[in-house]
């Protein structure tokens, strides 16, 4: 049984942000602005995806 998948779109700068904020923009593969990346919503990238809610959202 697969688990269910998650999309993430970066949608603000990572400038002038904490340094840990800008590691799990990159751990999660968002290094350009727009970029979509989709994930498996396991509990540790739905942590990550919260820790950065204001420089990302989550698209259909």
């Amino acid at each position: 049984m697969t688990m269910a998948t998650i999309k993430v779109k970066k949608v603000r700068s990572v400038i002038n942000r904490p340094k840990n904020q800008k590691l799990t923009m990159q751990a999660l593969g968002l290094n350009k602005m727009n970029r979509v990346v989709e994930h498996e919503a396991t509990p540790q990238i739905l942590g990550m995806i919260k820790k950065v809610e204001h420089l990302v959202e989550v698209v259909k």
